[in-house]
């Protein structure tokens, strides 16, 4: 089974995680939550491995291409806050309109 999944993708899944828990601690956020800041670095990091299909200079670790993917990843944190996250609030149910008469 582990055959059959490439090593720079475990690498490139432990970078990821690994920046995501760095740019939660190390960013200030007004409104902070770890799966916009997972999701951004993600795709800065999959931007960094298109860098590197379309063959642009880089900075390989094993299959993993790290120095573009994580300037993509820094740069991506701006729009963090644009990422749509659900509401803190829990939602009531609606209300019925239908009366039980007698």
């Amino acid at each position: 089974m582990l055959r059959l999944i490439p090593p720079g993708l475990i690498l490139l899944i432990l970078f990821t995680v690994v920046a995501a828990a760095v740019f939660y601690a190390a960013v200030p956020y007004k409104r902070r939550a770890f799966v916009p800041i997972l999701l951004m670095t993600a795709l800065g990091f999959a931007l960094g491995q298109g860098w590197d299909y379309v063959g642009l200079p880089s900075f390989r670790f094993g299959q993993a291409n790290v120095l573009p993917g994580l300037l993509f990843a820094l740069g991506l944190q701006l729009l963090v806050r644009f990422v749509p996250r659900p509401s803190v609030e829990p939602r009531e149910p609606p209300a019925s309109n239908s009366t039980t008469g007698t």
